[in-house]
Parts: C-alpha cells; sequence; structure tokens
C-alpha cells in the first residue's frame, strides 16, 4: 500500500502497511518524509560512530544500532493503531534489553544520534529533539558533517539541558556509557 497524502493522524498499524523501501517517520502521527540515500559524508560519519560504540559495547549489556531500525515511542499498554511514533534515528544505544523485539526497539533508548542532512535541519533540531525530551531519551546528539561538530542534550530532571558544542579538536565522555571517550577527529575523517 503507498503512503498516503492525506491529512490525518496515522499510526504504528498504518507504517507496517506502507511499501518497504519507503523512508519515512511517524511523529504524532504526522507522516514525516526521510530524505533520499544519506550523503557519503552522512554514511562515513555514520560509519565511524557505529565502530567506535560497537567496539566499546562488545561482551557488554547494551546495544548500538544504526538506520534502518524501527524505534516505537510513546508505546506503554499501547497496541499497534494507538502507536503514533515511529522514528528511525541515524544510531542509537539501548541498555534494557526488554525494549529489544523483532520489530526494533519498543520504548526509548538510552542514546540517539541524528546526523544532519539539509532537509533535516529542522526535524532533527526542534521535532525530534522534543519528543525525544518528552519520552525521555537521556542522551541526544545532534551530528553535523558540515562544521564537523557534535551538539550534546543531557536530560535532567525531564528537561534536556545542553552540554555544549564539540568540534573536530576535541575528545567527548558518552555520559550514558561510562568510560567511552570519543576522539572527534577520528569521527570526522
Amino acid at each position: 500500500m503507498a503512503i498516503p497524502n492525506e491529512k490525518r493522524k496515522y499510526s504504528y498499524a498504518d507504517y507496517l502497511m506502507w511499501e518497504e523501501g519507503e523512508r519515512i517517520e511517524l511523529i504524532n502521527g504526522e507522516i514525516f518524509n526521510m530524505s533520499p540515500a544519506p550523503s557519503v559524508r552522512h554514511q562515513k560519519i555514520l560509519g565511524e560512530l557505529f565502530t567506535a560504540f560497537s567496539n566499546f559495547l562488545r561482551g557488554k549489556e547494551c546495544e548500538v544500532f544504526f538506520a534502518p531500525f524501527d524505534v516505537r515511542l510513546k508505546v506503554e499498554d499501547k497496541q499497534d493503531t494507538e502507536i503514533q511514533n515511529v522514528v528511525q534515528p541515524d544510531l542509537l544505544v539501548i541498555c534494557d534489553q526488554n525494549k529489544l523485539d523483532d520489530k526494533g526497539c519498543n520504548g526509548a533508548p538510552d542514546l540517539i544520534i541524528e546526523i544532519l542532512s539539509p532537509s533535516s535541519v529542522k526535524l532533527d533540531r526542534w521535532i525530534k529533539y522534543q519528543l525525544y525530551e518528552e519520552v525521555g531519551v537521556k542522551e541526544y546528539w545532534i551530528v553535523d558533517p558540515t562544521n564537523e561538530s557534535v551538539e550534546i542534550h543531557l536530560l535532567i530532571d525531564g528537561n534536556y539541558k545542553f552540554q555544549g558544542v564539540f568540534t573536530k579538536e576535541d575528545a567527548i565522555s558518552v555520559h550514558v556509557l561510562s568510560g567511552l571517550e570519543l576522539d572527534l577527529n577520528q569521527i570526522f575523517v
């Protein structure tokens, strides 16, 4: 079934009926078309981040995943027809294995990283920022490939607190993963 163009609220049940290969997300029941395939630069940064997280997490309880990977949010005791938030973050870390099922992640990941593309700036910086804060994503990174920077937000008392913008010259700690520090010079290769 093709993705409809109607202006109405959709659910995860609708999402499951759409054609495979369609790159969309649902936020509060509204359809957001994802940009075409990411740029080479985007994919290189994602690859470096995934490698760093994957190597650190080998043999540990937490796991790292990358898009496409469905994350259903605000799902407590809801049926597929009631779930209105399905996102596909570029990279995410999940430490609660109970949130994983055959369909992806059922609940808020511990860390989400979104890599900006020209068409995703408003979505990543505002719409997803608000959603991730509301559902309790503990740490949210916004990676800007153009400026080679990472903006970090930590959830403190239910609200995101801006931690700063870090550039290629910086090393940053991952707050939800004690002991993991990333040299951004190795991420922005």
